[in-house]
């Protein structure tokens, strides 16, 4: 789960890492009033959303007087954003932060992670912050410094100070972004924080170390006793089908292709998506309907996979190892009737009852072909789609 810009820093705030003056406004108006609120006369008018590279189009705009502070907000508010980290369609901005400038003597990066390999929140910093940091990290890697954090000790300011003189910071600047260091490493461990990002952390002309920027990223799993983080969701930024699918316990990521995939298990998924490229496809979304899965979760699946006008055809790879096959092919006849599906299925099923459930398919009288080879079925199913 993401949060805006502004509910991030209010978190940042609780735990003492210092932010510039800003406040909320969802309409011109309360951007006018935004605006005398944090005070001076000029002022940067940020369009939230949940998506990085908004500076680069348009959605961060440095402005002079409450007129232009209005006419900011008004050229962003109920507007769609189109960033490098969005898809073709963008996020609508709903609102936008008024925040008072800052006098930037430096742009440096800061963010840390969960590394799953290592098992340990790893912190990253580097002195060539800003908005082409995708481009240090592909181009000059060294230029970006790790520290990974032991579970049981915590950061330790050592790490923080080695960090800070990596980015040539001088002692007073190193002790306070040794603060923030800290206070970001609680906050990850209070809060079940996934990912922290500070793009960018700067050094004022007054030698003050700022977070500019705040991103923050939660784990979905741990949101059930972070109550008030979940209750800072806003549904208009994520994918509606996404959110859909998360009632049902399906794992839905909505791609770029045509071939609607449908699949139990991740690795399977994965594997099923790359077999599908191999042989010229490419995949509507990532499903994954789970080991247990049901008649009523087919259903509901396929409900969601019909939603994109793009799908041309449906690949379903099912091994029935906890489930059997013949359930799965009857929940695929109910889900085909129910949506009145006009497209093509690929059924691939194998395990439990694999027989009796190709039978049910094939006897069905619907726009179903079962496949038993992998190979083979990724092959009719991109012949399909592409209306061979």
């Amino acid at each position: 789960m993401n949060l805006h810009e502004y509910q991030a820093k209010e978190i940042f705030t609780r735990y003492g890492i210092p932010v510039p003056v800003g406040a909320l406004a969802a309409s011109p108006e309360q951007a006018r009033a935004a605006a005398k609120q944090v005070g001076g006369e000029k002022f940067v008018v940020k369009a939230q959303v949940h998506a990085g590279g908004r500076g680069k189009v348009g959605g961060v705009k440095l402005v002079e007087g409450f007129d232009a502070v209005e006419e900011a907000a008004k050229a962003m508010l109920g507007k769609k954003l189109v960033t490098i980290q969005t898809d073709a369609h963008g996020l609508p901005v709903n609102s936008v932060w008024v925040e008072k400038p800052s006098a930037i003597a430096r742009e440096l990066y800061v963010s840390a992670v969960v590394d799953r390999t290592l098992e340990r929140v790893v912190f990253m910093a580097s002195a060539a912050g800003g908005m082409d940091i995708e481009e240090v990290a592909h181009n000059t890697p060294e230029k970006i410094k790790h520290v990974s954090v032991h579970p049981a000790a915590g950061l330790q300011p050592y790490q923080a100070r080695e960090l800070g003189f990596f980015m040539d910071l001088t002692k007073e600047q190193v002790d306070q972004f040794t603060k923030i260091m800290l206070g970001l490493s609680k906050m990850i461990t209070d809060l079940d924080c996934s990912l922290v990002e500070i793009n960018p952390l700067i050094v004022t002309k007054e030698g003050n170390v700022f977070a500019l920027d705040a991103k923050l990223n939660f784990d979905d799993n741990a949101l059930f006793r972070q109550k008030e983080i979940a209750n800072m969701r806003d549904p208009s930024q994520e994918d509606e089908r996404e959110r859909e699918a998360s009632k049902f316990d399906l794992n839905y990521v909505t791609l770029e292709g045509n071939i609607g995939c449908m699949v139990n298990g991740a690795g399977l998924a994965m594997a099923t998506m790359d077999i599908v490229k191999l042989h010229g496809g490419q995949p509507a979304n990532f499903l994954d309907v789970g080991g247990g899965t049901t008649a009523e979760k087919v259903t509901e699946a396929f409900k969601l996979i019909t939603k994109s006008p793009e799908v041309k055809a449906i690949f379903i790879n099912i091994f029935g190892g906890i489930v059997r096959c013949d359930l799965i092919a009857e929940g695929i006849i109910q889900a085909c009737k129910q949506t009145d599906l006009k497209i093509p299925v690929v059924a691939r099923l194998q395990g439990t009852n694999m027989e009796k459930g190709r039978e049910l398919l094939e006897k069905s009288g619907l726009k179903i072909t079962p496949v038993s080879d992998l190979t083979e079925a990724a092959k009719t199913v991109v012949a399909a789609a592409q209306g061979k």
